[in-house]
């Protein structure tokens, strides 16, 4: 018998998106480099090896997320920890509104997500370098 989907990827990116902060992509470059946000990429790696980086963002592969967030988890990271803006991006901003609805409704506040990704912030003009292969 096969499975039946009863809120499929559409309804779970509406629902995230009528709870968090979207930023317009010329929005986000204008926040760049500001001290009291920190820009995170959620994309895979393979995806900053062929596309670069944006300066000075937090690399958080999506499946860790929930992991480095939490102070509980064994693996926590500490810049989740600050009293700063977070602002989720990845290639096209559907990871990125999941992610920024999921660590606000894990308590991490104020999050925002760009709206489009890295892949409108490539297109704006926003800063990119390469990708360090040690990442």
């Amino acid at each position: 018998m096969p499975q039946t989907i009863t809120r499929g990827y559409k309804t779970l990116l509406d629902e995230a998106n009528a709870k968090i902060r979207t930023l317009p992509v010329a929005e986000a470059v204008a926040l760049h480099g500001r001290e009291d946000v920190v820009f995170v990429d959620l994309r895979d790696p393979r995806e900053l090896e062929r596309e670069g980086r944006m300066p000075g963002a937090v690399h958080c592969p999506r499946g860790m997320l929930e992991f480095w967030i939490d102070p509980e988890s064994p693996y926590h990271k500490p810049v989740f920890a600050q009293d700063k803006t977070f602002v989720f991006f990845c290639a096209g901003g559907w990871r990125s509104a999941l992610s920024a609805a999921t660590a606000q409704d894990m308590g991490l506040t104020p999050v925002a997500h760009v709206e489009g990704g890295f892949t409108a912030w490539k297109k704006a003009g926003g800063p990119i370098e390469a990708s360090d292969p040690k990442d």
